[in-house]
């Protein structure tokens, strides 16, 4: 499975174009999921630049590296200089809909095959997440 990981509000808090304070659990539950072989982690920012290398350099002095930044495979070329939408089978991202769930939630998620069904709300009941407020609720509550 290749997971696409956003990085700013997602592995670390948001302080761009500063490196803010890691999420806690975000490089470890990556590092764990790509014990799997079967899992390639990418990771897919707005970074660019000499941010994006720092980016890249934190989270490798954390023990996590990534099969590719920025592109479908690490051999791709501009892969540092243009940030484009890539192939993935998951996104992480804390600007989807509903926003970042907890990590510990994330991994259950990804190893249980099982993701967010927003008509039987199957994973919000199994791990209790927040319930929908305001907006969506009132139309889909």
């Amino acid at each position: 499975m290749i997971i696409a990981v956003d990085f700013d509000g997602t592995i670390v808090t948001h302080e761009y174009p500063r490196i803010g304070k890691e999420i806690p659990f975000a490089i470890d539950t990556l590092k764990r999921l790509q014990q799997r072989p079967d899992n390639l982690i990418v990771l897919w920012t707005v970074r660019e630049g000499k941010e994006l290398e720092e980016a890249v350099e934190y989270c490798r002095k954390r023990g996590l590296e990534f099969y590719a930044v920025n592109s479908n495979y690490p051999e791709e070329t501009k892969k540092h200089e243009e940030p484009r939408k890539i192939q993935a089978d998951l996104f992480i991202d804390d600007r989807n809909l509903g926003g970042l769930p907890d990590w510990g939630v994330i991994y259950r998620m990804i190893m249980s095959k099982k993701y967010y069904d927003p008509i039987s709300n199957e994973i919000e009941q199994e791990y209790q997440l927040p319930k929908k407020k305001g907006f969506f609720k009132s139309i889909f509550g």
